[in-house]
């Protein structure tokens, strides 16, 4: 049995310039990288909850390590998610509603935004932890879960609701949280 292996990349810093000051830092434009070396698979990828490893950076004149710290996302606000999930069902009932759209969910139009909300809910109350949490998962599970219940457009559904959630999660959230933008 053949252990898969993967090129790592090793950053380095180009030769410094004829005058260079000895206080500078070459700039992150400078950065290049390189392959050297294999490793194996299974080491190659972190999980989110792992510390990112020391990075070795060098130069012929500096050597020296940074650890790259992890940050943490806070935890969901059930009283946001309570919230905006009642903003989010309002909306895609009313969208869903329009006599434009009678076509193509006729009396489903109920059902359709309960599947939507209840997976968006979900979501809200067990993920979203602000700026930057916003995933596409729910919204594909939307467009599946509608589809495999054998109710009328799933994928249009969904992408209003990812619409609306672009457009508006991040920033409810960061006005519940008083502007703050963490």
């Amino acid at each position: 049995m053949a252990l898969a292996t993967a090129k790592w990349l090793t950053p380095f810093f180009p030769p410094p310039s004829p005058s260079p000051s000895p206080s500078s830092f070459p700039s992150s434009g400078s950065l290049w990288f390189f392959t050297r070396g294999t490793t194996s698979r299974s080491n190659q990828f972190l999980s989110a909850n792992q510390k990112f490893p020391t990075l070795l950076l060098s130069s012929p004149n500096r050597r020296f390590t940074a650890r790259y710290s992890e940050y943490k996302f806070p935890d969901p606000i059930p009283e946001f998610a309570d919230a905006e999930t009642e903003k989010f069902r309002n909306h895609l009932l009313q969208k869903l509603s329009k006599p434009s759209k009678k076509d193509t969910y006729g009396e489903s139009v109920e059902e359709v935004v309960g599947v939507c909300t209840e997976i968006f809910s979900t979501f809200l109350h067990s993920e979203y932890g602000g700026p930057g949490t916003l995933l596409v998962i729910p919204f594909i599970d939307m467009a599946d879960a509608v589809s495999e219940r054998g109710l009328p457009g799933g994928p249009q559904a969904a992408r209003a609701a990812v619409k609306w959630a672009q457009s508006n999660v991040d920033k409810d959230w960061r006005e519940w949280n008083g502007g703050d933008s963490n």
